[in-house]
């Protein structure tokens, strides 16, 4: 009899706040620690909140990328992705309230491989579809483009 893993999924995290500045959250057996950096009143041990958000975005694509160049038989090589992300400080620097504070981000995931461009496309609109983090970034109004390249 096989098991039916669950479909909807409950994370639960109690984050411990030791300054203005620096929140450490417990992540399965890991401490993720988000930070300021010293400029900013930091102990810069972690990324900012917004640098993570656009961290999580590469990391997304890249895990639910090769999710999907495997499930269709597309080998991506080695890989490399470079993100230029507009992001709107207004907001964080408590002037205004900013809707959209992404207002624009494109991704280029660029790919050594065998595979041909065609290929890699296919990969960049299945990726679209599951990639949780990047629908988040597009239901808040972000213009997301994530370019496929084959490289060499």
């Amino acid at each position: 009899m096989a098991v039916k893993m669950k479909t909807v999924v409950t994370y639960c995290a109690k984050a411990s706040c030791p300054t203005h500045a620096r929140t450490e959250i417990p992540v399965r057996d890991l401490n993720v620690v988000i930070d300021e950096p010293f400029e900013r009143g930091g102990t810069n041990l972690g990324p900012t909140p917004t640098e993570t958000a656009m961290t999580a975005l590469i990391a997304c694509t890249n895990v639910i990328g090769h999710k999907n160049a495997h499930r269709l038989g597309v080998d991506l090589g080695e890989i490399t992705i470079d993100a230029d992300c507009k992001f709107d400080r207004r907001g964080v620097l408590m002037e205004e309230e900013i809707n959209v504070p992404f207002p624009e981000i494109t991704l280029t995931v660029n790919c050594t491989t065998p595979a041909t461009q065609e290929e890699l496309e296919l990969v960049g609109i299945e990726t679209a579809k599951y990639c949780a983090i990047a629908k988040l970034f597009e239901a808040a109004g972000t213009d997301l483009k994530v370019n496929w390249v084959k490289v060499g």
